[in-house]
C-alpha cells in the first residue's frame, strides 16, 4: 500500500500539540510535507520556541506516521517566531517583534523574580529575548541580572542595551544611582519608561519581557495605551490579600484591552531543605481558582525555595545558575506555555499594508 499526502496530513492532523493543545498538523502547510516512493519527510515549524521539545515532538510524528506504515520517516522540527497584533493605533517598536507586560496588583510577590526567569527561559527554548524594567521607582532588573553600567549611545539620541546572560536589557537603574531614588511625578515617569522603550535599539528580539511596577498607575495606564504589547501576564501569590490586589491588575488589563496571556502562581509551596516536609505557607491553589473564577489561562505555580531568593540577589537567576533544577524546569514549562499562547493571537499584519496618504486634488 504506498502512502499519499492525504494520508500523511490525516495523520498529522491527529497529532495534538503538547504545549498549544491544538492539532499539530493544522500547522503544517503542504509545501512542508514530501512523498516520494514510499517515503516522508516532513517539516514543523512551531509558532513558539521549544527547543527542548524538538526531539519529542519529532519523535510523535515519526510513531504516527509508523502507524500506517511509513518507516524511518525524516521529520525537523524547528521553530520560527512571528510578530502578533496589538493595540490599534500604537506604533510599533524596532527591533521587537512581539511585548508581554509582567504584572502584579502589589509588590512583594516575586513578580521580577519571575519576570527574570520567564526570560531566560524563553532564550533557553530558543528565542532572543530582552528584558525592559518598567518599575521607575523600585528597578530590581540590574540586581537580578547581575549587570551595572551605563548604556553606551553612538548618535547621543539612542542607547545600546546592557547584556546579562544574554538578555539585552534597559532600565531606569542602570541611569542614576542605585542609591538615588526617583522622586518623579507622573508624567516624568511615563515619559522615562517611553524613552527607555522607544530610544533602546533593540536587536532583533522575539520577546521583550516588560517587567512592571505593581499596582494600577500611571505606568500601567501608558502601557495600554502607548506600548505596542500583545499580552500580560499576571503574577501572584496563594494568599487572599495578594490574590485580592492581583483580580485587579486583572480586571485593569481587561479594561484596556490588553489580553491576559496567563497567571503564574509564585511561593506556592515551600519544601524544607533539611527534613523536607511540605507546607503551604501562603495558602494553597488560590492562583488556580482566580483562572477558573476568570477563565484566565493557567499557566503553573513556581516554589517558595531559599535557593531561588539566594541566586537572584547574587545576580545569577535560576534559570542561569542551575538549568537543570526542579525549578527551572518549572520556569521553562512556564515559558513554553506562555510562548505557545502568544503564538494562537492574531498575527501582526501592519506591514502587509502601504502607507496611505490622502490629498487633496
Amino acid at each position: 500500500m504506498s502512502v499519499t499526502l492525504a494520508d500523511v496530513r490525516s495523520e498529522l492532523n491527529q497529532i495534538v500539540d503538547p504545549n498549544t493543545g491544538a492539532s499539530l498538523g493544522a500547522g503544517i502547510k503542504d509545501a512542508q510535507i514530501q512523498v516520494k516512493e514510499g517515503r516522508v519527510a516532513v517539516q514543523v515549524i512551531l509558532g513558539y520556541p521549544a527547543a527542548s521539545q524538538f526531539q519529542a515532538i519529532g519523535d510523535l510524528v515519526r510513531a504516527r506516521l509508523g502507524a500506517i506504515g511509513v518507516a524511518d520517516a525524516v521529520v525537523e522540527v524547528s521553530s520560527r517566531v512571528i510578530a502578533h497584533a496589538v493595540q490599534p493605533g500604537v506604533q510599533l517598536v524596532p527591533g521587537v517583534r512581539n511585548i508581554i507586560a509582567v504584572g502584579s496588583g502589589k509588590g512583594g510577590v516575586g513578580k521580577s523574580t519571575t519576570a527574570v526567569n520567564l526570560a531566560l527561559a524563553l532564550q533557553a527554548e530558543g528565542a532572543r529575548v530582552g528584558v525592559l524594567d518598567a518599575d521607575i521607582y523600585g528597578p530590581s532588573v540590574p540586581m537580578l541580572l547581575g549587570v551595572s553600567g551605563r548604556p553606551e549611545s553612538a548618535d547621543g539620541k539612542t542607547m545600546a542595551p546592557l547584556v546579562g546572560h544574554g538578555l539585552q536589557a534597559n532600565s531606569i537603574g542602570f541611569l542614576i544611582n542605585e542609591d538615588t531614588p526617583a522622586i518623579w511625578r507622573g508624567p516624568m515617569v511615563t515619559q522615562a519608561l517611553e524613552q527607555l522603550l522607544r530610544q533602546t535599539n533593540w536587536d532583533n528580539l522575539d520577546y521583550l519581557i516588560v517587567d512592571m511596577p505593581p499596582g494600577t498607575g500611571d505606568i500601567a495606564l501608558t502601557l495600554s495605551q502607548r506600548v505596542p504589547v500583545v499580552g500580560a501576564v499576571i503574577v501572584t501569590t496563594p494568599q487572599d490579600i495578594a490574590l485580592l490586589d492581583a483580580r485587579k491588575a486583572l480586571r485593569m488589563f481587561e479594561k484596556v484591552n490588553v489580553p491576559i496571556l496567563g497567571i503564574v502562581e509564585n511561593m506556592a509551596v515551600h519544601v524544607c531543605t533539611q527534613c523536607g516536609h511540605v507546607e503551604h505557607i501562603f495558602g494553597e491553589g488560590g492562583g488556580q481558582r482566580m483562572s477558573e473564577e476568570y477563565k484566565a489561562p493557567w499557566l503553573g505555580s513556581l516554589p517558595l525555595a531559599m535557593a531561588i531568593r539566594a541566586q537572584s540577589d547574587a545576580g545569577q537567576p535560576t534559570v542561569a545558575a542551575e538549568p537543570q533544577s526542579a525549578a527551572a524546569g518549572i520556569y521553562r514549562e512556564i515559558a513554553r506555555k506562555l510562548a505557545a499562547r502568544v503564538s494562537t493571537l492574531p498575527r501582526d499584519l501592519s506591514d502587509k499594508f502601504g502607507v496611505i496618504q490622502v490629498k487633496r486634488t
